[in-house]
């Protein structure tokens, strides 16, 4: 039982670091993620403002950031690490690898998402006189939305 007295407090302290690393490494990458996922579709070919190099860049980069194991991951983005929070070693400089990781995984899975929205609903607000910016905030976005959830309802069903 003196073990548990002694391994209690350690196991608390990393319970909390590793639920701070999560947490700050979720909000970042949800910042990051939503908008690169936005770009990438907008950029796509036949898409809302196709810019063919930007998309192919775009995709390229977020594959590389797919395939990469996360060790390597670690290693590669050390300087950077570095430079951002002064270190590579403690919580806060886990954020950033753990950050650089996830952003590519959650902006290929928006994309996937927005362009599963029908392609109809996105000529309906361009010829109702919608701004590209207002066709992305208030049909891919809201339709995007998964609508699993009971009580929810569809944008367009309202």
């Amino acid at each position: 039982m003196s073990d548990w007295s002694r391994i209690a407090p350690q196991l608390l302290d990393a319970t909390g670091e590793t639920l701070y690393m999560v947490a700050v490494a979720t909000v970042i990458t949800v910042l990051l993620g939503i908008p690169l996922g936005v770009l990438l579709t907008v950029t796509g070919p036949g898409a809302l403002a196709p810019r063919p190099v930007l998309h192919r860049v775009l995709g390229l980069l977020v594959n590389l950031g797919r395939s990469l194991p996360f060790i390597i991951l670690l290693v590669l983005v050390a300087p950077l690490t570095r430079g951002l929070v002064g270190t590579t070693i403690g919580s806060t400089a886990a954020i950033v690898p753990l950050t650089v990781g996830a952003v590519p995984f959650l902006a290929r899975l928006v994309e996937t998402s927005l362009r599963e929205v029908s392609h109809g609903k996105v000529e309906a607000a361009l010829a109702m006189g919608a701004r590209r910016r207002d066709v992305v905030r208030t049909v891919l976005l809201p339709e995007a939305l998964p609508s699993s959830s009971p009580g929810r309802r569809s944008p367009s069903s309202r």
